[in-house]
């Protein structure tokens, strides 16, 4: 077990132990929302025990599948599909809108697809009013399958593309036409760049894998969205 999912599963039974005395002693009321057991509520603001919920659905599909049905993402499952060494999809669904729009639909993994319904809910749309006073209403993504290799080499291990467990987000659409993409904006004006990074570091609190063009010059126009096996926040 990695040290990040061990600390997930300590924080989760300190939880759990904690709630349980303290309503045995009737203290204090706990909100359902801190009880491990219960399924993850996407609409709920997050806590210490969201990563832990997240992670669970990664084992669990049908869990997975019931908790994406209660947020705003517009799915659709589809079949597993293998299309080549190391390449393909299990539990999939096509994303074809959230409470934004996405210009064309793309396929993602059930966590992912529950990570953006929180990401967007807690992060992304607060992030907008903050700045902007507004909302986003349209996101601009560059796609999520491909069965391809990190940063598209010849040879090394998989990218989480190939099994449609990453995401690309080039820019966003404000309700009042503006547009900000990662391209012009990560280092333009003060709100446009406040605005940026204040939604990575969001994104970070719902997906493993976060990248940006802090990271290399391979992402200077989008962020990368994953659910997968590291944790990274650059």
């Amino acid at each position: 077990m990695s040290r990040f999912f061990a600390w997930l599963f300590t924080a989760a039974s300190l939880a759990a132990v904690a709630g349980f005395v303290v309503v045995s002693l009737g203290l204090v009321t706990v909100p359902p929302s801190y009880n491990p057991w219960r399924p993850l509520d996407a609409r709920e603001a997050p806590n210490i025990l969201t990563r832990f919920k997240l992670a669970r659905l990664e084992r669990n599909p049908d869990e997975c599948a019931g908790v994406l049905k209660r947020t705003a993402v517009a799915q659709t499952p589809i079949p597993d599909q293998a299309t080549g060494d190391g390449c393909g999809f299990e539990g999939a669904v096509r994303v074809a809108r959230s409470g934004v729009s996405f210009g064309s639909d793309f396929v993602a993994t059930c966590p992912l697809a529950v990570a953006w319904a929180l990401f967007e809910t807690h992060a992304l749309q607060p992030a907008a009013r903050r700045h902007f006073g507004q909302e986003v209403v349209r996101v601009v993504h560059l796609g999520s399958y491909a069965c391809r290799n990190v940063n598209h080499r010849e040879s090394g291990r998989r990218s989480e593309h190939a099994t449609a467990n990453a995401l690309d987000i080039a820019g966003f659409v404000l309700a009042d036409g503006a547009r900000i993409t990662l391209a012009g904006d990560w280092n333009g004006s003060p709100a446009r760049s406040d605005f940026l990074r204040d939604v990575r570091n969001g994104a970070c609190q719902f997906f493993d894998v976060v990248l940006s063009p802090d990271f290399n010059e391979a992402h200077r126009d989008h962020f990368h969205l994953d659910m997968g096996r590291f944790r990274t926040c650059r």
